[in-house]
């Protein structure tokens, strides 16, 4: 359902042909159509209303199982084209042959139509026209450049090039790698540069923004694609082994390589935020330079023509997000780097999708948001939201040492003693939890006085659990054997020595 939501809202709000949106969900071109006709048939426009989950979307768009399509024999094309060169041949006549004994064949007009369509694939380049604020290009650099860090250790940085489709506008940034997070960083970059964002982005398929490279459905990542989601954007990878399909970049990251690294290659830096003030000041002198063909800048090109018809940026910038894919364990918690975040435990050993951001972790079980928290450095650690605990497991977990000991001192002070010291006798606190509420539990039953009084004689006796305690109520021995109190004042008799006989 993911899917569909994409594929409606590249139809309706970003307006993207049908060949365009299957591109960057990675579906076919006919199915985008479908996903948009059912959609159609079914009143759902753009927004989907947010009331309306996964499972209620797939019950109105596919209501049954779709009909299986009925194959047609395919004619070979490559035949027919060959047939055509020759004098008086026509498609019509072509078509009649095809038919012969073919009584389920495609019709004339499809005949046609496909027969062109195949013509124009074999067409070796087509040159191609930019609208105005329609495509950024990206792309790394081959080149890297190196950085002398403090440590005396050298690192390769990564030049990142944007390149405007209408004006040849450039944007080039340094980064430590070429993974996801470089990559979105690197984009967001870019369009808060150029001011505003374009109708579709064209990548190479690079596998930080492209999970599966393809000529005709490449996979997009979540990351990017929900990147673009909130930059109102679309992604058109480039087709595999097909550089002509970027050219623009290509040349733009020619022209960064030669104009930006090349000059660079005999200065030495220190740091990347150093290496980047000079890559910025020789951005803006392509930038400035006068173009030959088109006697003007490419910034008075950008200012002119690809700049009004940029998007507006929204209004807090994209927050990098990783989606990872797992599984809710038996003690319904997730682990993320070493830390463990809890979700609903009805959802144990059910697929459910993590989005790690710097400072939240997010779970989302089939589209839909089960649990938030705010994201622990803290290795091995559990973060628990005690609605997501069964009510057993919640009944034992609000107790804490604290808790038990505050519960023992309302009793009476020997109730408190005795919680203190099952505590400390115990290697872990937790260990002593369940005779500390069992003692306390007994309350209910006898009272706090008695309770008092047969912790007393359980720390006399040395009967620190909550067993003993039982008994001893049970057998009503919390006052037996007692001591009289001792007198105040003390004994005086002839035989008694005093205080002053050793002095």
């Amino acid at each position: 359902m993911r899917q569909v939501r994409e594929v409606l809202r590249l139809k309706h709000a970003v307006g993207r042909s049908l060949r365009e949106i299957a591109g960057v969900v990675g579906v076919s071109p006919a199915t985008a159509m479908e996903y948009v006709r059912r959609a159609e048939a079914a009143g759902i426009g753009w927004p989907v209303p947010e009331s309306m989950d996964d499972a209620a979307l797939e019950g109105l768009l596919f209501p049954a199982p779709a009909e299986p399509r009925v194959a047609r024999p395919e004619p070979d094309w490559a035949e027919i084209h060959g047939e055509m060169k020759r004098k008086g041949v026509t498609l019509a006549l072509l078509w009649q042959e095809y038919r012969v004994g073919r009584p389920d064949g495609y019709g004339y007009s499809r005949f046609c139509d496909l027969y062109r369509d195949w013509r124009g694939r074999t067409s070796p380049v087509m040159r191609q026209i930019h609208q105005a604020g329609d495509k950024l290009f990206v792309d790394y650099a081959g080149m890297t450049l190196d950085i002398y860090l403090p440590d005396g250790e050298v690192r390769a940085a990564h030049l990142f090039v944007a390149v405007m489709g209408a004006s040849s506008y450039t944007f080039a940034s340094l980064s430590w790698s070429e993974g996801l997070e470089d990559w979105i960083d690197a984009h967001a970059a870019a369009l808060a540069f150029f001011g505003g964002a374009p109708a579709a982005i064209v990548p190479d398929n690079l596998k930080s923004g492209v999970t599966k490279p393809s000529r005709y459905e490449p996979g997009i990542n979540r990351t990017y694609a929900e990147f673009a989601a909130h930059y109102e954007t679309a992604i058109l990878p480039a087709r595999i082994y097909r550089p002509r399909d970027k050219a623009k970049v290509e040349a733009g990251v020619l022209v960064a390589e030669r104009w930006i690294l090349a000059c660079l290659r005999h200065q030495r830096f220190f740091s990347l935020e150093q290496a980047n003030v000079a890559v910025r000041f020789l951005q803006n002198v392509i930038n400035a330079k006068i173009m030959r063909v088109f006697k003007r800048s490419r910034a008075d090109l950008f200012a002119e023509i690809d700049a009004p018809e940029l998007k507006p940026l929204p209004r807090e910038p994209y927050v990098y997000a990783e989606w990872r894919k797992t599984r809710l364990g038996p003690d319904y918690h997730v682990e993320i780097d070493g830390h463990w975040y809890s979700a609903p435990f009805q959802l144990i050993k059910e697929p459910v999708e993590a989005r790690v951001t710097a400072r939240i972790v997010e779970i989302f079980h089939k589209g839909s948001r089960v649990a938030a928290h705010p994201r622990s450095r803290m290795k091995y650690r559990h973060t628990t939201t005690p609605e997501h605990m069964p009510s057993s497991h919640r009944r034992h977990g609000e107790w804490t040492p604290k808790r038990l000991k505050a519960e023992a001192a309302g009793i009476g002070p020997a109730t408190n003693a005795l919680v203190e010291l099952i505590l400390e006798e115990r290697p872990h606190p937790e260990q002593g939890f369940r005779a500390c509420m069992g003692i306390l539990s007994l309350k209910k039953r006898v009272g706090a006085e008695r309770l008092d009084a047969a912790c007393q004689r359980g720390i006399d006796l040395n009967a620190r659990t909550y067993g003993a305690v039982s008994e001893i109520l049970k057998n009503g021995l919390e006052h037996a054997f007692l001591d009289p109190t001792p007198d105040l004042d003390p004994i005086v008799h002839p035989n008694i020595r005093g205080p002053g006989y050793y002095t």
